[in-house]
């Protein structure tokens, strides 16, 4: 057995992992204890990365070779390295010497470590000749890099997680850190154990986990932070809690800022935010006069047209109260991707060049020239994400290179992304995993190495740089991603730089960090006294110049910021709407966000089925109240319409969204549901500051699906088929006018290494013959032993396959067809793998409704124990004492809660509840 020190390739908590490997398989993972981002700690997602390279994972959901399709349609087709490598090259010299490097573009990753990130850097500007170069994290952190950078002076968060332990008042806004960045919500919860005079402030338009664990939730009407934080500032300077000595010394701005804040007084900020000017007096108290405030803060404020006006805002509340550049204070972006940062300091996207310089500066644009040995960078403006995807609709970008991400899932305005793929006359896609959807429109799919196969570092959100190492080999022929890019550019060079030095001659990582370390030297991020020697001893944080030993924890500490007089800056701006404008024809406002136990497109994530246990089914959650008024049924299929699109999901009626609004998690793509996935929705307007998207904002209308007809086809199959179903299954998707295919979390051992896929699906009519014959030959409900009902008059058809004897048969396959919900039990009897022998009887009756006595099932809470919430609410029912007393006898007794500490916002509700149900 060796242990392999590594860091989680999840969020931007950046986690330091031990990965137990064995005989070349990685066989476990536990949480490093020396790690100073988690000291041991791993989320439900980070606990369970050792069964996403399992070898039947490998064998099975991992692309192992090159391959290519000779035209779009075709089957992929395997082929060398050397042929797929030229064949590329080639492609790509015709394409820039016909149209210019610019026809060129890349979309890259914030999953890349830092060397992916500079080798691609390098090959776009300094060989292709193109800033047509950006990254995913163009989704998720633009807004916070132009903020940070517009009030301080550079991209460089001044906190650090041990400020977490220190503040006085916590300000998290715009981030449901219980799921996104649970690590640090469990940090946040021990200091609040440590510390409970902390207060903490939660600015959410949902009522989500953080919001529950708040002193004060602002609920506030989506998009209107800029009013919140003005309706803030006017009560700060009018009740005198500002630092006026701190603002005359230490900053620029503050009278425009003062004039601005005077029109949006609390009363009139609280009607902008649908919130009382009671709480937000309260908040504007306790953010400035606190001893120290930390804010925290993600995508609600920075998926927005006014998503850097967002974060100016918020910078503005720190700098009038002089809650920045001490322990326990100032404003924390986290990051959402676990190299995020790392490409930031490359320069891995079109507004930005190594070393936190600009590409707009000729002089900036020079240095980086010299230091990688070429003439000259391109000085032509490149196309940020959406602009990227826009011009490849029309024409203009001829190829696009996509890395490490998954543009067809993620993107917003999935209409306009899915014509850009069809019309580009190259895709290459750069993958370690099967099926997503990008992949059907490339040309080319290059098989990458990914967590637990490759060498470098990440940068966290703290600015601390954590070695990634390789536990086992890559399966098949991947390779890591800077190696693809550089076998393809050194064929490149032969044609662009004839005779001249190579600029790719590296042979590893190390090779390319040290050329990036060079690139900040004298800049704010200086590494220059860091070495891959320091990195592996411990982690460490960025400036650490060459006379320095050790990172820095804070910034701005002797209150000089990074700009040219040393003097932060307010900046003023008014609260704008939403682009995307309410109606009485789109009249709901629809949000999205992440779930506990998934992560992004669930391209990996999605390879652990337990991980689905616990929120399992997309659904477009609406208030109640909104439900009834609109006479739509919770659980019924609705349609929702936005400007750009649609799709179908089950209704959800859920009290902890606000009345007009709609909520749905960011995750469900075309792999999973119909209509495009949920992006077909989301809105494509950008900030025009960071380029980003309004992600968080889309007009929505929703109205019952009319689709009588539903169709259930399930299957529970030997782990190594289970790729090849899921497959099959997606295949038919396009037939159906709603429909999912989901993966079925384990329930017991009744099929034991077994996996199950889960089609639903509705239509107008009847379904035709031959689908249900498509659908009983892939679910091998065909000939003898296959137990059969059909009324034909009423359309009504059901197969079933049971597996076992006896009182141990269970439901191993079934397709169920019927009007409405008839026979909809059989697929739950299925799903739970409950013995079917109680049932026997009614398994092939008329009846449509579920027999008496069959056990309901229970949604899971605790992921690592896969203890339900009826287990859970039945012992609380036999405990007593104050909450956490109550809590920890749950505790003690079920085990829940007591590894990873995901579910535990989730059973402090639970506590709240039951108790709630003994009193009444």
């Amino acid at each position: 057995m060796t242990d392999t020190r590594s860091t989680c390739p999840y969020c931007g908590v950046g986690c330091g992992v031990i990965i137990e490997s064995d005989a070349g398989q990685i066989t476990g993972v536990r949480g490093d204890p020396d790690h100073p981002a988690n000291f041991g700690r791993l989320c439900s997602k980070g606990s369970t990365l050792h069964l996403t390279a399992t070898p039947i994972v490998l064998q099975t959901k991992r692309l192992h070779h090159p391959q290519h399709r000779a035209a779009r349609g075709d089957e992929l087709q395997a082929l060398s390295w050397d042929e797929a490598n030229q064949r590329i090259a080639d492609k790509l010299l015709s394409l820039r010497a016909d149209h210019g490097p610019d026809a060129i573009g890349f979309y890259i990753s914030g999953q890349l470590l830092t060397e992916d990130y500079h080798a691609f850097n390098k090959l776009a500007r300094g060989l292709v000749g193109t800033n047509n170069i950006d990254s995913n994290s163009r989704l998720c952190m633009s807004s916070a890099v132009v903020g940070y950078k517009q009030s301080l002076g550079s991209d460089a968060p001044p906190a650090c997680y041990e400020d977490l332990d220190r503040a006085d008042c916590l300000f998290i806004t715009g981030s449901n850190m219980a799921w996104a960045h649970p690590i640090l919500f469990r940090r946040i919860e021990a200091a609040r154990a440590a510390r409970p005079e902390m207060k903490i402030i939660v600015v959410d338009p949902r009522r989500t986990e953080t919001a529950e664990f708040a002193d004060l939730h602002l609920q506030i009407q989506p998009g209107t932070d800029v009013a919140l934080c003005l309706g803030m500032l006017h009560a700060m300077v009018w009740e005198g809690w500002i630092d006026a000595n701190f603002i005359a010394e230490h900053t620029e701005g503050f009278d425009a800022l003062k004039a601005l804040a005077r029109d949006m007084p609390p009363a009139k900020a609280a009607r902008q935010c649908g919130i009382s000017e009671a709480d937000l007096l309260q908040a504007a108290r306790w953010f400035a006069t606190s001893e120290s405030t930390l804010s925290l803060y993600c995508m609600g404020l920075n998926q927005s047209t006014s998503g850097t006006a967002k974060n100016t805002a918020l910078i503005n509340l720190h700098l009038a109260s002089g809650q920045i550049g001490r322990p326990g204070a100032g404003p924390f972006s986290l990051t959402g991707q676990p190299n995020a940062m790392g490409g930031r300091e490359t320069g891995g996207m079109a507004t930005l060049l190594p070393g936190h310089r600009d590409p707009t500066d000729a002089d900036h644009r020079a240095e980086i020239a010299r230091l990688w040995g070429v003439d000259a960078l391109p000085a032509t403006a490149g196309k940020t994400a959406v602009e990227l995807f826009e011009a490849a609709a029309r024409g203009e970008v001829k190829a696009l290179w996509i890395a490490c991400t998954n543009p067809a899932q993620s993107l917003p305005n999935q209409a306009l992304v899915r014509a850009a793929l069809e019309r580009c006359e190259l895709v290459i896609l750069q993958e370690a995993f099967t099926g997503t959807a990008t992949a059907a429109y490339a040309d080319f799919v290059l098989p990458a190495a990914t967590w637990g196969e490759k060498e470098g570092t990440v940068t966290n959100s703290e600015r601390r740089i954590s070695r990634v190492r390789a536990a086992i080999l890559p399966p098949g022929e991947a390779r890591p991603d800077w190696q693809i890019a550089r076998d393809i550019a050194q064929r490149l060079e032969v044609q662009l730089r004839p005779g001249l030095p190579s600029l790719f001659g590296v042979e590893g990582p190390e090779a390319l960090w040290l050329e990036h370390r060079e690139a900040t030297r004298g800049r704010d991020l200086d590494i220059t006294g860091l070495t891959y020697a320091m990195l592996e001893r411990s982690p460490q944080q960025w400036p650490c110049p060459e006379a320095e030993s050790q990172g820095r924890a804070r910034l701005y500490q002797d209150s000089r910021f990074a700009t040219a007089n040393g003097r932060a800056r307010f900046v003023s701006r008014p609260f704008a709407a939403a682009a995307d404008k309410i109606d009485a024809s789109f009249a709901l406002a629809l949000t999205t966000g992440r779930m506990r136990d998934q992560w992004h497109g669930m391209s990996r994530s999605g390879a652990v089925p337990r991980l689905m246990a616990f929120d399992a089914r997309p659904a477009v959650r609406l208030n109640p109240q909104d439900l009834a008024r609109r006479g739509l049924k919770d659980g019924g299929l609705g349609k929702l319409t936005t400007r750009r699109g649609s799709l179908v999901l089950p209704m959800q009626a859920d009290e902890t969204v606000a009345c007009g609004q709609a909520y749905v998690p960011m995750h469900w793509g075309a792999e999973f549901i119909g209509g495009d996935g949920i992006n077909a929705l989301t809105q494509d307007a950008f900030c025009p500051d960071a380029r980003q998207p309004e992600l968080k904002f889309s007009a929505m209308n929703v109205q019952s699906a009319e689709l009588p007809w539903r169709i259930s086809a399930a299957a529970w199959v030997p782990a190594a088929e289970s790729a090849a179903l899921r497959e099959q299954l997606r295949a038919l998707m396009p037939e159906f006018g709603y429909v999912q295919c989901l993966p079925a979390p384990p329930r017991d051992e009744a099929f034991g290494g077994s996996e199950g896929w889960c089609l639903d699906a509705a239509l107008a009519q009847a379904p035709h013959p031959a689908l249900l014959q498509r659908l009983a030959a892939i679910l091998k409900l065909e000939g003898t032993g296959v137990l059969r009902y059909a009324d034909t008059r009423r359309g009504r058809h059901r197969a079933l396959r049971l597996s076992g004897e006896g009182d141990q048969a269970r439901l191993q396959a079934l397709l169920r067809v019927g009007e409405g919900e008839e026979g909809a039990w059989l697929t739950e009897l299925w799903r739970e793998a409950q013995a079917a022998a109680p049932h026997g009887r009614w398994l092939l009756a008329p009846e449509a409704q579920a027999p008496q006595g069959m056990q309901q099932s229970s949604p899971q809470v605790c992921n690592c124990f896969n203890v339900r919430e009826d287990s859970i609410r039945a012992c609380l029912g036999g405990v007593s004492g104050s909450p956490n007393e109550r809590l920890a006898q749950l505790q003690g007794q079920l085990k829940c809660g007591t590894q990873c500490g995901s579910c535990l916002p989730s059973l402090r509700r639970l506590v709240s509840e039951v108790r709630e149900e003994v009193i009444t």
